[in-house]
């Protein structure tokens, strides 16, 4: 599979929950549903279409969840028990659904995320369910990336954090230049993930399943 590997935005990463801002109604989410069926070319009164604009808010809800939630909070309940240990913590495969920004089509993919811990850990549950709370927002997969490592390093405190997030976006192809075979890397790192090319290499060799010396 092809690779683009891009480098991420160096403006801070939003963390907490999405906007503030005043929603329309769920009729009028159905409504605008029903004007995009007729500017794509259809009836939306038609009998196949009749619930379309209903199932689509209803599926709107599920998608864009991420927006009520805050991954801070997610991360804040954390286990100062850690037995001695202070090696990497890490999640490999988490699966990633969201949609971009730009064009509202979902990219699929998968994240990889560790850290050092310094004196806490967190339930490794928590990891995975902040890669979903961002995942379900319109993004970027640059700006997911940063935003996942900045949560997990500002609140857990860490020596360091790494994130890899591979993704097949269907902006690129279903429309477009239409390549179906190409992935896209984003990685993050901070701490001695950043400072340490070891450490990073280490990362590296475990999110892509290299033998470790």
């Amino acid at each position: 599979m092809d690779a683009i590997v891009k480098k991420l935005p160096t403006q801070e990463a939003e963390i907490g929950r999405g906007p503030r801002i005043e929603r329309p109604t769920r009729e009028q989410a159905e409504q605008a549903v029903k004007t995009l069926i007729a500017w794509a070319g259809d009836d939306p009164d038609r009998e196949g279409l009749l619930d379309t604009p209903k199932r689509v808010a209803s599926a709107y809800e599920e998608f864009f969840s991420g927006y009520e939630e805050c991954p801070v909070e997610t991360l804040s309940r954390t286990f100062d028990d850690v037995g001695g240990y202070d090696d990497i913590v890490m999640l490999r495969d988490i699966d990633v659904y969201s949609h971009c920004e730009h064009h509202m089509v979902p990219f699929i993919g998968r994240a990889h995320v560790a850290y050092l811990p310094e004196e806490a850990v967190v339930g490794i549950s928590k990891i995975a369910r902040v890669v979903e709370i961002f995942g379900r927002r319109l993004q970027t997969q640059e700006t997911m990336t940063a935003q996942i490592a900045t949560a997990i390093d500002r609140v857990l405190k860490p020596r360091g954090v790494a994130v890899m997030i591979e993704a097949a976006h269907q902006c690129m192809t279903l429309r477009g230049v239409k390549h179906p075979n190409v992935a896209t890397i984003t990685t993050q790192f901070t701490g001695v993930f950043k400072d340490d090319p070891a450490e990073r290499a280490r990362f590296m060799k475990l999110a892509t399943r290299q033998d470790i010396d």
